[in-house]
Formats: C-alpha cells, sequence, structure tokens
C-alpha cells in the first residue's frame, strides 16, 4: 500500500507539472521579474541542464537496476516519475523572462497557431495511452505489486501513431515548443534548448531500444520514421 500510495502522489505531481507545463509555454515563460540577461540565462540554462540531466541519466538501464538495489523494483518507475516532476516545478518556478520579442503574430493567424499548440500537447497524450498510460508513469508496477503479480514490461507493438513514426510523443512536444504566436527571447530560448535535448534523448533512447528489442527494433526503425511521417507503399507497390 505505501508504494502504491507514493505511485498515485508521483503520478499526481506529474499531472500538476503537465497542468503547468501548458500555461507555462502559453505565456507563463515571460512572466515575473526581470533580471539581467546574462543572469537569466545562466539560471534558465541550470534549470533545463538539471532536468536534461535526470531524465538521461535515471533512464539508463545500468542506473535502474542500481537505483532497485535501493528502493523496490515497483517503485523505480515512480521515483522517476516524481523527480522529473518535481524538477518542472522548479524550472517553471525559478525561470527567468527574456521578454524581448522575436515575433509577434496577430489575427487572423494567432488564432491557429493557438489550435496546433492545443493539437500538439493532445499528441503528447495520446501518446502515453497508444504504449500503456499507467506502466509509462509508475502506476501499473506498484498495482501488479499490491496485488502480488509478477510485472512484465509492455511488450513491443507498433499500432496507432507508432505505425508511422517512431517517437509521436516528441514531435507533440516539439510542437508545443515552437507553436506560439508570440515568441520572446526566452521562449526561443527555452524552446532551442528543449529541441536541442529531444535530439540528444533520441538517440540514447534509439540506442537502449537496439540493445534490448535487437532485430525486431531495428527492422521497424528501417520501415518507421522517427518524427516526421512519410507515405507508406502497400506491400509489394513497385518503388517510384
Amino acid at each position: 500500500m505505501l508504494i502504491l500510495g507514493y505511485s498515485v502522489v508521483a503520478y499526481a505531481c506529474f499531472l500538476a507539472s503537465s497542468v503547468w507545463a501548458v500555461f507555462f509555454l502559453a505565456g507563463g515563460v515571460d512572466h515575473g521579474a526581470t533580471v539581467p540577461a546574462w543572469q537569466a540565462l545562466a539560471i534558465d540554462g541550470a534549470l533545463l541542464l538539471a532536468f536534461a540531466a535526470q531524465h538521461s541519466v535515471m533512464a539508463r538501464p545500468a542506473v535502474k537496476r542500481h537505483l532497485t538495489r535501493l528502493i523496490p523494483p515497483a517503485a523505480e518507475r515512480s521515483t522517476y516519475v516524481l523527480i522529473a516532476s518535481l524538477l518542472l516545478f522548479a524550472q517553471f518556478a525559478f525561470w527567468q523572462p527574456l521578454p524581448a520579442v522575436i515575433w509577434d503574430v496577430d489575427r487572423p493567424w494567432s488564432p491557429a497557431i493557438w489550435v496546433v499548440y492545443a493539437a500538439g500537447w493532445l499528441l503528447v497524450v495520446w501518446s502515453t495511452y497508444m504504449v500503456d498510460h499507467a506502466d509509462f508513469l509508475g502506476l501499473r508496477q506498484a498495482w501488479t505489486h499490491l496485488r502480488r503479480l509478477s510485472y512484465a514490461a509492455p511488450t513491443f507493438t507498433e499500432r496507432y501513431l507508432y505505425a508511422w513514426l517512431r517517437h509521436p510523443m516528441m514531435l507533440g512536444l516539439l510542437i508545443a515548443f515552437w507553436a506560439t504566436p508570440h515568441l520572446s527571447a526566452g521562449h526561443l530560448f527555452f524552446a532551442i534548448a528543449a529541441s536541442g535535448y529531444i535530439a540528444v534523448g533520441i538517440r540514447f533512447e534509439e540506442r537502449d531500444l537496439r540493445a534490448s528489442l535487437g532485430p525486431d527494433y531495428a527492422a521497424y526503425a528501417e520501415r518507421v520514421p522517427a518524427l516526421v511521417p512519410r507515405h507508406r507503399r502497400r506491400a509489394g507497390a513497385p518503388a517510384r
């Protein structure tokens, strides 16, 4: 019950940080007291680096193995989710704005941009359900532990958007980072840094997936692009 309660708390923190992220990128990134630009860049860079380091290091299989020597394996994923959420809280709370305007789009185009922004976040949420939402966020591990069932990670499947691109969640995040009618220097810094992290993170994730899934994932990667879907030829159709 303690592990399940811990997982529920981690999940609640994830939900709260996700809602805050939506409002942060919709304008909160430009709010707050301003400090000199060099100081803002240093603070914001440190906040982004802390999140990137945690997200990358704790996702590595070797780190997971070491962590499960200290905590129950059923709580490992929830610990990852909880720490990531707390770092997001810190990032949004202590972010220093850089208000210089890069672009500012008014009507009639601004509503369309907000629709694209919302679509990016919907894609992120939908992607978690395309795999296993409860497993992705640590709830399933805690629930199976409570019921004293053996845990098995979700099997590799090629369904929904994963049949068209390998990282739909990352595509949704990239859309959310950049789809804004008002882009400030601070928002631009966030978008560039976060997009760069996604590019690096995908390389690490692909390496781990190829190591764990072997030829199945290698063949999948040959057929399916990483981020930008492309027209899929029917089996047996001649190449043009």
